[in-house]
């Protein structure tokens, strides 16, 4: 982890990420559409979409806390929460689990990673960086 000033603070965030993103996954797909097969039609092409945006938004949330050698260990984390999540909607008979859900999870963290190398991996401890400056009263150029 980078030595961040709220470590613990951003450990808790990221684990109320992962809880709400699985909590998303479960719910019903159409519990709040009124025309279900509108939604139904849109869901089919864009679920892998959703699945690699929200992946590369989770691979940048890590990306921000943890050094870039760790970010194997962050992927291969996050791939295995894919499959914790298509596992989990096996289970209920509302959701369906395809497997091209992780590949579309995988590409993701992929995209994910790579925005995070050109630049934006780290980024918490800018923001914290930031705020301390900004709290000092200190200018930042």
């Amino acid at each position: 982890m980078l030595p961040l000033r709220h470590a613990r603070r951003w450990r808790i965030a990221g684990l109320v990420l992962l809880v709400l993103v699985l909590a998303l996954t479960m719910m019903p797909a159409v519990w709040m559409w009124p025309q279900r097969q509108e939604m139904v039609a849109w869901l089919i092409h864009a679920d892998k979409w959703l699945h690699a945006i929200t992946f590369a938004f989770l691979a940048i949330w890590f990306a921000g806390q943890y050094r870039p050698t760790s970010y194997w260990r962050i992927g291969a984390g996050l791939v295995f929460f894919g499959m914790l999540i298509e596992a989990c909607q096996r289970l209920v008979t509302y959701r369906s689990s395809e497997w091209f859900d992780i590949v579309a999870d995988a590409a993701g963290i992929t995209v994910g990673f790579a925005v995070a190398m050109a630049g934006l991996g780290g980024w918490s401890l800018r923001f914290e960086n930031w705020l301390a400056n900004r709290k000092s009263g200190a200018r930042i150029d």
